[in-house]
């Protein structure tokens, strides 16, 4: 209702003719509703235009219809004195995303100009993204990749799959870092693309779902296992077990290109650590 031409509002699929005059007014700017909360977060670098942050698991980066507290963005509202709108009310600030479950490296925008510069970025696949995550199974390659496109799946909404009506170009490469036996492998992987659940629906689909992942095949797993305390920890593990360990991207004010790195979470390093001790 805000944009009209010759008095008449226009709707969204208005083709635009030469010539035409065109009338957009812009509403004033609404203050969100979102409340900041004191939420301690684990900042890597911080300065006028964006942060980057150590996102633990178990966080919700932002607000939706059934969580409206406790998520990164009420943290930063309460950590920054200001953040970029464009992402929306729920979503000042949020660039990228990562899942509930996932830990490490995220970025935030602290004005517009950032959040554009680093939007463009994402959207052009400029950003390098890497992670590592404990999957099922042993590969026959040292390294490969998953190319399959996905969208949300025909069978569940909640889920994504390559089984789709709409399904969207993805790619994601992975290099085996430790193998324990055919049991479990410690892969280093780069997302090339950033489509929802990527990475654990890829690594679902091609028979290596990840550890503690509930969603996408982790919880029948380690019945297969010998009982024991191995199919103990494995059962119990508490989310999918992938860390976000590295970001790079071009710094939107200095054209620098900036790398920031998060330490393995606890629990992942405490898994690794029990593999590492187990005879397999």
């Amino acid at each position: 209702g805000h944009v009209s031409s010759a008095d008449k509002t226009l709707k969204a699929s208005h083709q635009v003719e030469a010539d035409e005059v065109i009338s957009v007014v812009i509403p004033p700017l609404k203050k969100s509703d979102l409340l900041p909360e004191k939420i301690p977060l684990e900042v890597i670098f911080e300065d006028q235009d964006i942060i980057v942050i150590n996102k633990s698991a178990g966080m919700i980066v932002h607000p939706a219809a059934a969580c409206y507290s406790g998520t990164l963005v009420n943290a930063l509202l309460a950590h920054c004195s200001d953040l970029s709108g464009i992402g929306g009310e729920l979503k000042p600030g949020i660039v990228h995303r990562l899942d509930k479950g996932t830990s490490g490296v995220i970025v935030a925008a602290k004005n517009d100009a950032a959040h554009l510069a680093l939007s463009e970025q994402f959207a052009n696949r400029e950003v390098k993204k890497l992670y590592c995550a404990m999957v099922y199974g042993s590969f026959k390659e040292l390294e490969g990749s998953f190319a399959e496109p996905i969208g949300r799946s025909l069978r569940d909404r909640k889920k994504i799959s390559s089984r789709t009506s709409k399904a969207r170009s993805a790619l994601t490469k992975w290099k085996v870092a430790q193998s324990f036996g055919s049991l479990l492998t410690w892969v280093d992987i780069q997302l090339h693309t950033g489509r929802t659940h990527q990475i654990r629906v890829h690594f679902f689909e091609a028979g290596h779902p990840l550890v503690g992942d509930k969603t996408y095949g982790g919880v029948k797993q380690p019945n297969r296992v010998p009982k024991g305390e191995l199919r103990k920890v494995l059962a119990s593990f508490p989310r999918p077990a992938l860390h976000a360990a590295r970001l790079e991207f071009v710094h939107p004010r200095t054209k620098s290109s900036m790398s920031f790195s998060a330490p393995l979470a606890q629990d992942l390093q405490n898994l690794l650590e029990f593999m590492n001790s187990q005879e397999l």
